[in-house]
């Protein structure tokens, strides 16, 4: 009896509907895997077509594609390892989010998953049917057992394979990013090593899908929960790994253990990951942003040149007689310390015409927001007019707290395709930009060293939309602001619950005002990488049209 086992690991980045092109990667893992003398290659859930599908996935003419895709790769890969890969099964009237496994050209395995999650971002019940449990399969001299995904996140489908067989659990994924998701689903994947005593190998996504960041990150667990093998996170990986069989049975050896990275690395490179994969799965190759010499803007543009290359943003300034000579000093000084290009584009003109035009019907009234948000809307027209004449992606750099309580003006810098701050509270904003100062790897495009001028953190942030504007006239102390967002968003507090906890009342109730009120605006803004488990959009869904509020 042969007592060893090779495994191919396929940490690849899938991209949605791009059928050929995933078989191609997955065909190009199989043969690295022949070369390395394999027993197996392993790819992530729903690899052919990509995941999150949404609802392409119900369509049946790409279901019908996806599976012939499947098919065609799998019975074409003979005198070589095994291939799981996944994609969807259409069985009658029922859709099944399955696992593919083929050996010598034929299939002799369909997993199909049986947890369908269905909180936070996922959807899956109404797109796919529950599956029976499968039971194990053999693949040389070991018998594997295969939960997708969240079928790996409770403890019957594991138990049920080993009762029925199994000896190494090999678990293909699609298991999105959020911050701290490294250490919550070790420890899941722990608990099912000690309840079934087998070996673990996750295998999950890489690469960025709309909002969605796929860390990769994967692993394999020895009997006992421990961490053998470790592979890097936010990068592609094809890993090659060595089980042994002894008289315990079979125990994977030591191979690879990378470093992985603390929070605020995290959410940086799933930021930078999240912008460069949507540009690229877009068919942008160039970006654009509104440089105003604040801290918002500046961390956009230093994500943007770690993502794609100085050479490939431009940052445009956009003053009126508002603006601060520090801001344009600022924003000149980071964009050259960046590299990025810097332009210049007065908006006196244009909002003096506007104005003009709108005269005969203002008359009478009192300058107050609206003036405000003409000059700010104008910006929105302008930069859109260069990323239509260039093919340079605009970028929006509202960050979360913002997001949150509307404090940016929709059409004017809500425009955009895409906001890599989205999900970023301004106070981790400010942290953010000190630690992209004090640190640079390998995976930044960008320069090192101190690329985000000191001032621009310390200075007091200011739309300069009116003479001597600071955001705290408007808006609570940021400390104070993210503070009471953390609650109402992220932790579903009720004010008295923050008011407890030493707020001001009439504090809170503003915030909370605010928070539901810009609920509309939300709804039409640009997507961003998800970094919480509370991201605006699928994570947190509210009516648009909302006349509760909460009572102290």
């Amino acid at each position: 009896m042969t007592d060893r086992f090779r495994l191919t690991i396929g940490q690849l980045n899938a991209t949605v509907g791009d059928l050929p092109g995933n078989a191609a990667r997955a065909r190009a893992a199989w043969d690295q895997a022949r070369a390395a003398g394999a027993d197996m290659l392993a790819l992530p859930e729903m690899f052919i077509t990509g995941y999150q599908t949404q609802d392409l996935v119900l369509k049946p003419a790409f279901t019908a594609q996806a599976e012939a895709a499947i098919l065609e790769l799998g019975t074409s890969l003979t005198d070589g390892p095994a291939l799981g890969i996944g994609g969807p099964w259409r069985d009658g009237d029922r859709l099944y989010n399955a696992w593919w496994v083929f050996r010598d050209g034929a299939l002799v395995a369909r997993v199909l998953k049986h947890h369908l999650p269905y909180k936070q971002l996922f959807d899956e019940l109404r797109l796919f049917d529950s599956g029976p449990i499968s039971g194990p399969y053999p693949v040389g001299p070991a018998r594997i057992g295969s939960p997708i995904c969240e079928d790996s996140w409770y403890p019957d489908v594991a138990e049920t394979l080993a009762e029925t067989g199994a000896e190494i659990l090999i678990v293909p994924n699609g298991s999105p990013y959020h911050r701290d998701k490294l250490d919550l689903r070790m420890g899941h994947m722990v608990g099912r090593v000690v309840e079934t005593g087998l070996p673990l190998v996750y295998v999950n996504m890489v690469g960025g899908q709309d909002d969605q960041l796929y860390d990769g990150a994967s692993f394999v667990l020895n009997p006992g929960g421990h961490k053998v093998v470790q592979l890097p996170a936010f990068e592609e990986a094809v890993v090659h790994v060595d089980f042994r069989r002894g008289p315990e049975g079979w125990q994977a050896e030591p191979g690879i253990l990378a470093p992985q990275p603390d929070a605020w690395e995290q959410d940086y490179a799933a930021m930078v990951l999240g912008l460069r994969d949507y540009l690229r799965k877009s068919g942008f190759r160039k970006v654009l942003l509104g440089m105003s010499g604040g801290i918002d803007s500046a961390l956009v543009a230093t994500i943007a040149t770690d993502a794609i290359g100085p050479e490939n943003v431009r940052c445009v300034m956009l003053p009126s007689e508002y603006t601060a000579q520090s801001s344009l000093d600022d924003a000149a000084d980071c964009a050259t310390r960046l590299g990025a290009r810097l332009d210049t584009v007065q908006i006196d003109g244009a909002r003096d015409a506007v104005g003009a035009a709108l005269a005969h019907l203002m008359e009478g009234t009192a300058p107050d927001i609206t003036e405000e948000n003409i000059q700010s809307r104008l910006r929105g027209v302008m930069l859109m007019a260069l990323s239509n004449k260039f093919a340079e992606m605009l970028l929006t750099t509202g960050n979360k707290s913002e997001v949150a309580v509307g404090y940016a003006t929709i059409y004017g810098d809500m425009a955009g395709g895409y906001n890599p701050i989205k999900d970023l509270y301004k106070t981790r904003v400010f942290e953010t930009c000190r630690w992209r100062n004090a640190n640079h790897r390998d995976w930044m495009m960008g320069r090192a060293g101190e690329v985000i001028p000191p001032r621009i953190i310390t200075k007091p942030p200011s739309a300069e939309l009116r003479p001597d504007q600071k955001d705290e006239d408007s808006l609570p102390p940021y400390e104070v602001l993210d503070a009471i967002l953390d609650g109402l968003v992220e932790k579903d507090l009720s004010l008295a619950d923050l008011v407890a906890q030493g707020f001001d009342a009439d504090t809170v109730r503003h915030v909370e005002k605010l928070l539901y009120a810009s609920e509309w605006k939300r709804y039409q803004a640009a997507p961003g990488p998800r970094l919480s488990t509370r991201a605006f959009w699928l994570d947190r869904r509210y009516p648009l049209v909302n006349r509760w509020r909460d009572r102290l």
